[in-house]
């Protein structure tokens, strides 16, 4: 009998221990969805309505002429892309380091590290003005079609002041990301998508100017939200991390420039893999056909990268902050949450596109030929967008933890020596064209989601917190704060 009794109360005890640890891992996974959507909520948005802008453009541009949609296609999946690349890459460097500082409550130093983050922004948007002033010159010498190049070089020199409005947009979103006050990014974006249609539709619609009334409309919905969001921070939106315009901007400026250069690096790597998907293309035959076809499956699958890089956002700012607060296992909880929420929506949208197929292509163009040919393209389309479901995560996992450089080998060697030759002997050499440039690209993206998936796993999260506190303690220190961030820090 009191065997029994015993017997009894051991199961219970279990019951109730199993039933608590249930209930503390649902309140977790609550907690840090929470978490997670207040980043990646605005981001998604926000990544929607700025890239909505390009394929708004696109769309009116592709019904002005075929030769007109290859050219805007090359501009913005090849020039944009590459200069989007090597800037974003740049500004990511202040995920790193703004994520850590604000984990670690250095609220003092974030103002500081954005306005270092326009010195250097400012001298790489510079050093990339000949290649948009001599774009037409540049695709003919890649052995580009002559009629498209020399449209694309008269289009170019138009994404210039878009070039300069990447360096207040990407550093003051990341600046507000990192904070979790990201909302009046998504507001400013949602308002300069809707000036941006109805202006498109005024200047190439009604009053027929063409390529100039599509681009003016491109470049005031890109400075529209870097004016609102300078506004917001500079006007009392940020006071514990906005204190004003400071001389120290320019001080120590190396850590800010290294880190930079490997994170530019890592993105770049990752960012001109699609364009020169482009430009191999461009060299195969019926370029127009394939060219405008291949870009409008880069723009269905560009939505969905959207989702995508809102978890990047998401996974590099809750890193960074859990690091940086010297909680590894809140970061490891954070990761397994946010790749495992974007998977299974990266997996239904895949499904949905696939079964959609060339439908789609209508709203770019309305030729029949093209459409026919982006029907044929949607297995690689599908399969595309469920890889880019989980690699742009684990990408911003890198960048919160600060392995840029790390990563940076890692996309080398998976896209430029295993992807692009794969893609050449199969597009090339064995003749199944886009096709095979494609299959031979989703391989590279595949062998290097493969790795970052292994280097996640095998990390030691415990000394990664130690590595975040040196950082914190090296880089954020040389400013001694009036009032050291909030008063319950």
């Amino acid at each position: 009998m009191e065997n029994d009794i015993h017997e009894t109360l051991l199961k219970k005890a279990e019951v109730k221990i199993h039933g608590n640890e249930e209930e503390n891992l649902k309140h977790k996974l609550w907690n840090e969805s929470k978490k997670m959507w207040i980043v990646a909520g605005p981001a998604i948005f926000s990544r929607f309505s700025t890239f909505g802008v390009n394929v708004i453009s696109q769309a009116f541009i592709g019904h002005i002429g075929a030769t007109e949609l290859a050219a805007f296609a090359l501009i913005i999946t090849v020039l944009v892309k590459f200069t989007n690349g090597l800037l974003l890459g740049a500004a990511s460097g202040l995920e790193t380091i703004c994520g850590q500082a604000y984990g670690a409550r250095q609220y003092h130093m974030l103002g500081i590290y954005l306005q270092r983050s326009w010195v250097v922004l400012l001298l790489t948007s510079t050093l990339m003005l000949p290649v948009f002033i001599f774009a037409g010159p540049i695709f003919n010498a890649l052995g580009q079609d002559e009629s498209i190049a020399n449209m694309a070089g008269t289009i170019s020199v138009w994404f210039i002041p878009v070039i300069y409005s990447y360096i207040s947009s990407f550093s003051c979103q990341i600046f507000l990301q990192s904070q979790s006050k990201n909302m009046i990014i998504s507001y400013l974006a949602a308002f300069s998508l809707c000036i941006h249609v109805f202006l498109s539709w005024l200047l190439t619609v009604e009053y027929k100017l063409g390529i100039a009334g599509a681009a003016v409309s491109t470049i005031l919905a890109y400075w529209i939200p870097n004016i609102g969001q300078l506004i917001f921070i500079m006007c009392g939106g940020c006071k514990e991390t906005w204190r004003g315009f400071s001389i120290l901007a320019f001080k120590d400026l190396w850590p800010v420039v290294k880190l930079s250069l490997s994170a530019g690096a890592m993105v770049c790597l990752e960012v001109w893999y699609n364009s020169i998907l482009i430009l191999l293309t461009g060299n195969l035959k019926n370029a127009e056909v394939e060219i405008d076809a291949l870009s409008i499956c880069l723009n269905i699958n560009g939505w969905e990268m959207m989702i995508s890089f809102g978890f990047l956002g998401a996974a590099s700012v809750r890193i960074a902050n859990e690091l940086g607060r010297g909680d590894s296992k809140a970061a490891k909880f954070s990761i397994a949450v946010i790749v495992l929420t974007s998977f299974l929506i990266g997996l239904v949208l895949s499904i949905v596109f696939f079964f959609l197929r060339g439908h789609l292509a209508y709203i770019f163009t309305d030729n029949h030929e093209v459409a026919s040919e982006v029907a044929r393209l949607s297995p690689l389309l599908a399969f595309s967008m469920l890889t880019n479901s989980v690699q742009p995560v684990l990408s911003g996992v890198a960048i919160g933890a600060g392995w840029q450089s790390t990563v940076v080998y890692v996309n080398l060697g998976s896209y430029y020596l295993i992807g692009i030759p794969l893609g050449v002997v199969l597009g090339y050499v064995i003749k199944l064209q886009v096709e095979g440039v494609w299959i031979g690209m989703l391989t590279g993206t595949l062998v290097q989601t493969i790795i970052l998936v292994i280097i996640t796993c095998k990390t030691d999260w415990d000394a990664q917190v130690i590595i975040a506190k040196t950082r914190v303690n090296k880089w954020f220190v040389d400013i001694e704060p009036k009032n050291n961030g909030s008063e319950d820090a």
